[in-house]
């Protein structure tokens, strides 16, 4: 079964480009020229990922992408930009990215990206997981269903979000290096990754609260550690 991309790029050329290359490779692709249209195809369509240019008429990616987080939690995006600037990945984790690619960029480099965070994501919804829940002190973490539950409280998590929770629960107890923890959910320990890391540890730590006992830590020059006291 073919996977639908949502491609939302305003530049013509690589636009087309895109939406070529993608069909070509098996992918069902949508190309739209600006936010606010991406945002209507969203809307009227089901799709397997988003890849948004930031720097758009009528409405930029990040509005774009924070729109689609209201109605998805889930679903994957990738940033493209023509900007190098750390601030605009940083602001682009913030809002759930799964990646985020500077322009220019190779076509087999953006077709392995793609690939790479489908696959992550199909084996997280057919729960091919170690385990389908944690017990991590009074939060019960359903890992398919991608939330947290403590007694009726429910709070759901990005699919970034649920993998990471996911490999620390898997090590509970154990200091897990900085490394093994890029490599194994992002796939390489790049500096985007490992900033994108930083923003999602800070995003954990925020829903974990709900139980003092857990705790999520940095250990110094290590890595992390999740434990309940």
């Amino acid at each position: 079964m073919k996977h639908n991309l949502l491609i939302v790029e305003d530049d013509p050329n690589l636009g087309q480009i895109l939406n070529d290359y993608l069909n070509l490779k098996g992918f069902k692709a949508t190309l739209c020229r600006n936010g606010e249209e991406g945002f209507k195809a969203y809307l009227s369509g089901r799709f397997d990922m988003c890849i948004l240019d930031i720097m758009m008429p009528k409405k930029d990616g990040f509005s774009l992408a924070a729109d689609i987080r209201e109605h998805d939690n889930q679903m994957p995006i990738i940033f493209l930009t023509a900007k190098s600037m750390k601030e605009d990945a940083i602001k682009g984790f913030k809002i759930g990215a799964d990646d985020y690619v500077t322009k220019p960029f190779s076509m087999e480099e953006l077709l392995l990206r793609i690939k790479a965070i489908l696959k992550r994501s199909n084996n997280e919804s057919k729960a091919e997981n170690i385990s389908n829940s944690y017990q991590i002190g009074s939060i019960l973490f359903e890992v398919d269903k991608q939330r947290l539950l403590v007694g009726e409280k429910e709070t759901k998590l990005t699919t970034k979000e649920a993998q990471l929770l996911e490999f620390f629960c898997r090590h509970m107890g154990q200091v897990v290096p900085r490394n093994i923890a890029l490599k194994n959910v992002w796939g390489d320990d790049s500096y985007f990754n490992a900033r994108s890391m930083d923003v999602y540890i800070a995003k954990l730590r925020k829903h974990l609260k709900i139980d003092e006992k857990v705790q999520l830590i940095t250990v110094h020059r290590e890595g992390f550690k999740l434990f309940v006291l």
